[in-house]
């Protein structure tokens, strides 16, 4: 019997406007909304709603606006009846994942991911980082180029997110010699990212260890649905191997791609992103491309979820 994953986005899906469609047709994803203002003592809702686009960029602002748009998409689905065999969240979605899976509460995630953002936000100081997508490099090349450009800096793999392409983060002079090197070796682009700091690489270390007591302190429980954790590209069921996971993915590389062929390799056929945009919808079809993903983010997605479903049922 066919499997469904339930995927959730992460940094840089966010768009102004996002989850409004969701809030004005749904009175449970309104709540979800309410609940995130109250906890965070600022309108977050406001901020995906309307803006201004600078401030919903900023990385602590970001990352609770686009983990409640994802549980705001969540509830709706599982008020329709819609449930998952595993989840799994890039990045940030990973928090969502867990909130998903019962492991966390939304309260909590939505605390721990603002903080999440400032940690990551300030451990590194402006213009001294920086991150950079690398298209259709060769296999078996980015080790060494990854080796070549550092010359006694920092630049490693941050997302391994599909064979077409992989994200490297690291000190700002090792990143563009790393571009170089790149394109020499005959990938077909490499395109600097607008980040305000180099995620999941060393130089995060700094915001990890801010981060400990806050998820030390925070409760995790059993998952009643199976993780596919983006630091070993494992399954994950209990409360400590979530938290463990949080802990680990902030200087290390999120294995996208992995993650995805786990899911498959234990039966997942449907995949549904849930929350704004769609760019994990489109790694899919780079991973594998007999992947078809389906998205829930916004009320207008719905009608072709349902078909979807009717189909598979």
């Amino acid at each position: 019997m066919s499997k469904t994953a339930f995927l959730f986005p992460g940094q840089n899906s966010q768009f102004v406007g996002m989850g409004r469609s969701l809030a004005e047709a749904y009175p449970e994803a309104a709540e979800v909304f309410q609940t995130a203002d109250a906890a965070l003592r600022f309108k977050v809702s406001q901020l995906c709603f309307e803006g201004p686009e600078e401030e919903l960029k900023l990385t602590e602002n970001q990352q609770p606006a686009l983990l409640t748009v994802s549980i705001a998409a969540q509830a709706v689905l599982r008020s329709k009846g819609i449930g998952m065999d595993y989840v799994a969240g890039h990045s940030l979605g990973e928090y969502s994942a867990l909130v998903a899976a019962g492991s966390l509460d939304f309260i909590d995630a939505v605390r721990l991911v603002r903080k999440r953002g400032q940690y990551m936000q300030e451990a590194v100081p402006a213009g001294v980082g920086a991150m950079a997508a690398l298209l259709k490099l060769p296999e078996g090349q980015l080790e060494r180029v990854l080796a070549e450009a550092a010359q006694d800096e920092i630049v490693t793999a941050a997302n391994l997110n599909s064979p077409d392409q992989v994200v490297i983060a690291g000190h700002a002079g090792a990143v563009a010699r790393a571009m170089e090197l790149a394109k020499t070796a005959g990938a077909r682009r490499a395109i600097p990212l607008s980040v305000s700091a180099p995620f999941h690489c060393p130089l995060m270390e700094p915001a990890r260890q801010r981060l400990k007591p806050d998820l030390d302190s925070t409760a995790f429980r059993e998952l009643a649905a199976p993780l596919i954790n983006n630091w070993q590209a494992a399954e994950v069921r209990s409360g400590a191997e979530a938290r463990e996971g949080l802990y680990q993915q902030i200087p290390n590389t999120v294995r996208w791609s992995e993650s995805i062929h786990a899911l498959m390799q234990r039966g997942v056929t449907r995949f549904i992103e849930v929350g704004a945009g769609g760019v994990l919808t489109g790694l899919l079809r780079n991973i594998d491309s007999s992947l078809a993903g389906l998205k829930f983010g916004e009320a207008a997605d719905w009608e072709k979820l349902a078909a979807s479903s009717a189909g598979a049922g």
